[in-house]
């Protein structure tokens, strides 16, 4: 799976379970008749935005994925194209924390409100790194893709030839 589609599902994923999140909180606040977990909640998930906004307003990529761009090993063939397996195998820990607050909020309905503004955060601070990863492909004349591995260690990338912009916009060269 090429690394910058990863990047894009991880935001897309983040801002669906905050959305989620937040429709079982109103859902919930609703059948229990507390309006002002409502107001509370809607104030709390603007904070997270203005806060997922600043930390995501710069453009270049983070000091984690630049580490894992950098430590990228060169190779002539793709690695296995799991998709399925490799999305599961890396979002599991966002997919395992929305689950879990969905169910909590049953019984406590803040604990989606606060996981829903958490989810936000994320959403907007990771929302540039894709086109960061993906000025660096242009720029290199590289692809960068996911490797199989474990789910609980540090993402792993292999670097394959692509295209290399070469002067203006819409001149490319093979490499």
């Amino acid at each position: 799976m090429r690394y910058v589609d990863l990047l894009k599902t991880t935001v897309l994923l983040s801002a669906a379970s905050a959305t989620v999140l937040a429709v079982v909180t109103v859902i919930q606040s609703n059948s229990l008749g507390d309006s002002l977990l409502v107001l509370i909640s809607a104030g709390w998930w603007v904070v997270a935005a203005l806060i997922g906004s600043w930390i995501g307003r710069r453009l270049e990529a983070s000091p984690s994925i630049a580490r894992a761009l950098r430590e990228a090993q060169s190779t002539t063939m793709l690695p296995e194209q799991n998709i399925g397996r490799m999305l599961l195998s890396r979002l599991w820990p966002l997919l395992l924390a929305a689950l879990v607050s969905a169910i909590f909020s049953f019984f406590l309905p803040q604990v989606a409100a606060i996981a829903a503004g958490f989810m936000v955060i994320w959403a907007l601070a990771w929302r540039h790194q894709d086109r960061a990863v993906t000025a660096i492909e242009e720029r290199d004349g590289v692809t960068f893709f996911v490797t199989s591995g474990s789910p609980i260690k540090p993402i792993k990338l292999v670097r394959t030839p692509g295209l290399r912009r070469d002067g203006g916009a819409e001149t490319w060269e093979a490499t």
